[in-house]
Order: structure tokens, then sequence, then C-alpha cells
């Protein structure tokens, strides 16, 4: 058993989720599951449910700044992930600050865009300040719809996938892992673009699951296992794995309404 003393610590910044499905909750829930101490940076705050988005309020980029200086200059932290960011001036500050402060920590970034209702989570003029992020990144996550956000075209096959990812690698020169999860098939297929080498990374596809949050518990695995010092391929096998439990062991419950059924990922899966 590790030494309590000696539990690898890691920071999230992202948003606040009410429902605890996505975001910094969903954060925190994975690292604990790797026996990660998690620490937060909020950046907004949503009130949402696995269905919908009813509210997003933002957090000023300084109070953003300060909770991750305070948390860099007392924790040793291990590695970062970023989610939820909202805005450009929350993308550029949090470059800003991580250039200065963690430059030679592992830095992955979800570039979280629209939610899995179909809601816009990010503003307007966010998309662009990311590149600056991505140039810190050890990994950029995204699913298909962000990365068709990113190059500006569709993504719908497994070969146009391969095509994204060579480009998105290329532009900004980091590693990127496209989640293939919106594909139609038999399997959930992850490709990783690194060091000019493209690995991919299979589950079987779990039909039937209406949830949120799987991106945001996928990246903070990965972010937990490199706070480890486990290497960029083992966090990512590990990651996929626990993804997959948590969707598979997922919890249900009726609506108070009585008319939804209402899914959330299961945190503390049987198997890891």
């Amino acid at each position: 058993m590790r030494d309590r003393k000696s539990i690898p610590v890691a920071l999230t910044i992202a948003g606040s989720d009410s429902s605890a499905g996505a975001g910094a909750q969903a954060d925190l829930k994975t690292f604990g599951a790797f026996r990660v101490y998690g620490l937060t940076a909020l950046t907004c705050v949503v009130a949402e449910t696995p269905a919908k988005v009813a509210r997003i309020e933002d957090i000023g980029a300084e109070i953003v700044r300060e909770q991750i200086e305070v948390l860099l200059e007392s924790f040793p932290i291990a590695a970062i992930k970023t989610g939820l960011l909202y805005s450009g001036e929350v993308i550029a500050t949090v470059a800003d600050v991580l250039r200065d402060r963690a430059a030679k920590l592992p830095l992955v970034v979800d570039p979280v865009m629209v939610a899995t209702s179909g809601d816009l989570l990010l503003a307007p003029d966010a998309v662009k300040a990311y590149a600056e992020l991505f140039s810190l990144a050890t990994l950029v996550t995204p699913n298909l719809d962000e990365a068709a956000t990113l190059l500006g075209e569709p993504i719908k096959t497994l070969e146009a996938m391969r095509s994204a990812g060579g480009k998105l690698t290329a532009r900004y020169g980091v590693p990127f892992l496209l989640k293939g999860g919106h594909l139609l098939g038999e399997n959930a297929i992850d490709l990783l673009f690194s060091e000019g080498k493209v690995f991919e990374f299979s589950a079987p596809f779990l039909r039937g699951v209406a949830t949120h949050g799987t991106g945001c518990t996928y990246s903070a695995a990965i972010t937990a296992g490199l706070a480890s010092g486990r290497s960029l391929h083992q966090s990512i096998q590990r990651g996929k794995q626990f993804v997959t439990q948590a969707i598979a062991q997922h919890f249900t419950w009726t609506s108070n309404s009585g008319e939804e059924t209402i899914h959330a990922l299961n945190h503390c899966p049987n198997e890891l």
C-alpha cells in the first residue's frame, strides 16, 4: 500500500457541474479512484443534468489565476488537466500561468466545447485561443465534434479520424488522442497520434447508456496515471479501461417527474 504521506497530487482546471457527472466533480472522483489527491481551480459554474444545460455562469479570469497560483505555491502537484475553460480570456490566463509556473509538469488538455446533450459550452471567442494552451500540452484529448470544430471539417469515419489526427498534430506540434466514441461500430476506437506514429485503443461500444462526463473522466484518468509516474501509453490504456467500466457499471434513477431515466457514470467501478 502506498504511504499516505506520498500520495500523488493532481490539479484540474475546469467547470463545476451541478449534477456531478462531469467537470471538476467527475475529475475529483476519478482522481480518488486512482489514489491521487485532487485539487480544483474552477472556471465556471454550470447548472445542468445529463440531459440538458440550463445555465452557465463564468468565473473571472483573475480569480482563476489566483486559484492556480496559490495551489502551485503550496502543493507538490505532479500533473494538471484542463476541462471546460469557457472563455478566450480564461484560456489565455491559464496558458500564461502554466507557462510561467508549471511548464515542466505533464498537462492534459481536454478541449471541452459541446455538452453530450448538444448544448454549446464554449464562448465564441474561445476556440482560437486554444492554440496557446495546446502548445504546452503533453496530450490533447478532443472528441470527434471538438476535433471537427478545430479543423473546420466533419469527421465521420475511422479513415477521417486518421487524417484529422495527423493534421492536428502537425498544426499544433503536440500529441493528440482522438476519441472515436461518436462513430458507429461495435468498438469505441481512440487513436493516439504521437512521435509520428498512430496507436489504437479499443473497447466494446456500450449502447443504451445516455450519460455525460465520459471525456472528463477519461482525461482525468490519464492525468492520474501521469501524476503517478506512468507513461503516456500506460495512462491512456488504464484510462480507457476505467471509463469503459464506469459506463458499463453506470447508475440509473427515475426522475422526479417519473418521465425520464437518468444515467450517471460509476466512478468507483469494480474492475480497474
